[in-house]
């Protein structure tokens, strides 16, 4: 049994590699679908549970509007293609983040979505869509506060997107960029963060499995000797 749990990758440079390759940003994210499926089969084999990916941040609203709506239809798209293989697959799929100022159609494939893979157990796959780790922590002081119940730990861990999520082990940003862009700053302090160059759509079966086998070799003291 994989002593990883739990991988969260911040998914960077598909703008960039549909510009240099295809002369389209939107093309590069169409091509980073393809990498996504390769790691969510390895997860599979490696009987990793739970898989995260920083999709769309609560900044990314700051992108042209052509690009947003065109990440969205490549979302609602997948979901409305591939939901019958995820059931298929036993994957579950759940949406983290403010979900409620997304568009309509979207809000409901994700619904519909969540509740039909709901069962499944092989794999979790969360998708972190217009998400902010500074407003989900914002959030959840907001519902501690209202439950009023005592601020520490354990109410955080159970007031955020992620309650009954474990913390990732290994956090993985592609693009060739050094910093955590407001994603998973709770859960992240003793997670180990891998940076790597290459951009996502050329992110390989072969790069995660040397992520995985460096953690491997990784002795964790939390804090100890």
């Amino acid at each position: 049994m994989s002593p990883i749990k739990h991988v969260a990758i911040i998914m960077d440079g598909n703008g960039r590699w549909g510009l240099k390759h295809k002369n389209s940003r939107n093309l590069g994210h169409r091509a980073g679908l393809n990498t996504v499926e390769t790691v969510i089969d390895e997860c599979i084999k490696e009987k990793i549970k739970y898989l995260t990916l920083y999709t769309f941040s609560t900044e990314n609203w700051k992108r042209p509007k052509k690009e947003i709506n065109f990440l969205f239809n490549l979302l609602e798209n997948f979901l409305i293609k591939r939901v019958k293989d995820l059931i298929k697959n036993k994957i579950s799929v759940k949406f983290i983040g403010e979900l409620s100022k997304l568009p309509i159609t979207l809000k409901t494939l994700i619904k519909t979505s969540e509740k039909k893979t709901l069962q499944n157990s092989i794999i979790q796959i969360n998708v972190a869509l217009n998400y902010g780790s500074k407003g989900e922590l914002i959030n959840a002081l907001r519902s501690i506060n209202k439950k009023k119940i005592k601020i520490n730990e354990q109410n955080i861990d159970k007031n955020l997107f992620t309650k009954g999520i474990p913390d990732p082990e290994i956090l993985i940003r592609t693009g060739n960029t050094q910093r955590l862009s407001n994603f998973l700053l709770w859960q992240s302090a003793y997670t180990e963060i891998f940076f790597e160059k290459k951009l996502w759509p050329d992110f390989s079966k072969k790069d995660f499995k040397k992520i995985l086998t460096k953690f491997k070799y990784i002795k964790r003291n939390f804090g100890s000797i």
